[in-house]
Formats: structure tokens, C-alpha cells, sequence
């Protein structure tokens, strides 16, 4: 089977995305025929007015998927922007996509405010309200069996199933896969405050942060609101920082910090101290990759993998051209 999953360029990454979406890629990447692209258009729908140099966000992006496990030998790594067969098919399905199921969709308007809460921007773009149908060229494409998505993404991918329907059904063919969802088994992670852990709330955990950065910033991270004094005993449950070692320290570790808490034998500055060698050692070794890809080693990835994305890419646009098309050219033939 073929997956495929896209990531928009719009700075670091932090271990939100390394837990929620790197580590299912790499699980991915061994079971499937993967593709994993660089959604440079979709960052212009919500990040337009923000001045971002999309080139060095490219190149920064795919180093850091690389860093982090992504390997181009077993994956297709491509940018978006570069296989104009994605724009061609997204203006298609746009001519057959009724206005009413882009205003039903319910991340919509929650997404409209929480970016407008974040900074204030003005994205009522066209862009932005058909940003579910550009995912469906992205996916349909491809020929996707599956995509790895969160809950918040469902509706976003049952509109792409009832496009690729209402296609078939304009255009009496078939030749579209109807995508099924690969739901992340992993929650999202928190922010060092509580909230999703995003650049925006600057409460971030990034995957570049050296072991100094980490350490000084669970030291400012949310834990038991009860537990005041040393000796009194916590509840991890309702601590953030017990939410990391479940993340990221290893089960005996989990299962000693929740007891220690739990009778007070272990202190808040005790667990925190445990909680960044935990996160230091997946960062290290991310760290250590990074520093020995070259700028030219990822832009031979990517011209590798655009190449071989624009070849699929352009196969299949043949096939919807002569299912869209092909009607006017009996047409001229029969006059």
C-alpha cells in the first residue's frame, strides 16, 4: 500500500511533531510505498502575510526529517510547488466541489479562530476556506490508500472521499483511490504551559534546543498546582512534566517517577532534572545526524524526489484529462 503525508514549512520543529507525526513516519516508511512532501502552498493559505523565506524553511524541514529518522532511500521526499500537477488537479476538483461541504466542515471555522486569536491575521482567503480540496489533490494524486491524520483531520479526509465520489460519478470513470485514514495512536503533547505546544504560545520544546535550552525550560513547565512544599505528596496525573516521561523516559522510569511523586520521595527540580536526560536522548542523537547533512546532500534529495513525484503526478493527470476532456474532443470530431 501507499501512503502519503505533508508537512507545511513555517519554522522548527519541536516534539510535538517529532511524537505526533516523525515516529509514525518512520514506522510508515518501513511497512509502506511512502511519500512524504514539503506543503509549501499550504503554508501560503494561513502564512502569507508573514514574510517566510519558503526556500530555507524547505531545505531546514526535510534536513530535519532526515535528521530525525526519515530515510530517502525508503521514502519519496518531494515540495509540493514543485509538481505543478497539484495545482492543475486542485483547480479541477475546485470547478466540482460544492460550496456547502467546504462550509460544513467543522475545523473550519475553529481553525479561523484560533489562528486569528494567535496573531490576528486576515486569512478569509479563498486559499484557506478550500484548503481541504487542495489536500485532495495532494492525497488522490497518488493513488493514496492511506494517510496518516489526527482526529482533528477526519473531516478534512471524508471531503476528499466524497470529491473523489462525485468525480466519478460527473465523469462516469474510476480512477481514483478513496483514502482511509491511519489514526495517530500517539495524543498530542503539551506545551510547556499547559496549551498544544506550538511556536506561537513560545512554550515549545524544539528538536535544534541544545541540553542547557531543554533544561532551563522544564524548569518553568507546569506541575501539581497542590503540591507547594517538597515533602508533600503530588498527583503526576494532573503534572505536565509527567506527560513528557511517558513520552520519552523509558517504562521503569515512568513507573518510579509516578511512585516517587506520588509518596513525595522525589522533589519537582528532581523529576524535571530526569525529565530532560530522558528528552536528551532522542535529541542527541538527532543533534548529531544534523550536523553532518550538508545543504547539498538535501537538495539532491529533493531533486530526486521531486522527479520521481512529478513522474506519478503526471501519469495520473493524463488519465484525469482524458476523463475530463475527452467529451470536447468527440465533440469537435462529430460537428
Amino acid at each position: 500500500m501507499r501512503v502519503i503525508s505533508g508537512m507545511r514549512p513555517t519554522g522548527r520543529l519541536h516534539l510535538g511533531h517529532y511524537l505526533g507525526v516523525l515516529k509514525n513516519w518512520q514506522k510508515l516508511q518501513n511497512d509502506y510505498e511512502s511519500l512524504f512532501f514539503v506543503a509549501d502552498w499550504h503554508a501560503l493559505s494561513t502564512g502569507y502575510q508573514d514574510g517566510l523565506d519558503i526556500k530555507k524553511l524547505t531545505i531546514d524541514l526535510i534536513r530535519e526529517w532526515i535528521s530525525a529518522g526519515i530515510d530517502p532511500q525508503k521514502s519519496i521526499l518531494f515540495v509540493q510547488s514543485a509538481v505543478k500537477e497539484h495545482a492543475e488537479l486542485y483547480l479541477i476538483l475546485n470547478m466540482i466541489t460544492p460550496l456547502g461541504w467546504l462550509e460544513r466542515n467543522p475545523t473550519y471555522k475553529e481553525q479561523l479562530q484560533q489562528l486569528q486569536e494567535k496573531g490576528g491575521k486576515d486569512i478569509r482567503t479563498a486559499g484557506f476556506f478550500t484548503y481541504p480540496v487542495l489536500q485532495t489533490a495532494d492525497i488522490i494524486l497518488y493513488d493514496a490508500e492511506r494517510v496518516p491524520i489526527g482526529e482533528d483531520q477526519r473531516p478534512h479526509l471524508e471531503i476528499a472521499r466524497e470529491i473523489v465520489r462525485r468525480f466519478h460519478h460527473l465523469f462516469k470513470c474510476e480512477i481514483f483511490t478513496e483514502p482511509q485514514e491511519i489514526l495517530s495512536e500517539t495524543p498530542r503533547l503539551p506545551g510547556l504551559d499547559g496549551r498544544k505546544m506550538s511556536k506561537s504560545y513560545n512554550n515549545a520544546i524544539y528538536l535544534d534546543d541544545t541540553p542547557q535550552d531543554v533544561a532551563q525550560k522544564l524548569r518553568s513547565a507546569k506541575t501539581d498546582p497542590n503540591r507547594i512544599r517538597r515533602h508533600d505528596p503530588g498527583n503526576p496525573e494532573v503534572c505536565l512534566v509527567y506527560d513528557y516521561h511517558k513520552a520519552f523516559s523509558d517504562p521503569k522510569t515512568v513507573k518510579e517517577i509516578e511512585e516517587g511523586c506520588k509518596s513525595a520521595a522525589i522533589g519537582c527540580v528532581e523529576c524535571k532534572r530526569i525529565c530532560a536526560s530522558s528528552i536528551e536522548r532522542i535529541l542527541e542523537p538527532i543533534r548529531a545526524k544534523r550536523e553532518k547533512i550538508t545543504k547539498e546532500y538535501v537538495l539532491e534529495v529533493i531533486r530526486s524526489g521531486n522527479e520521481k513525484a512529478k513522474e506519478m503526478a503526471r501519469k495520473k493527470m493524463e488519465s484525469v484529462n482524458r476523463a475530463v476532456f475527452e467529451i470536447q474532443e468527440h465533440s469537435r470530431s462529430d460537428r
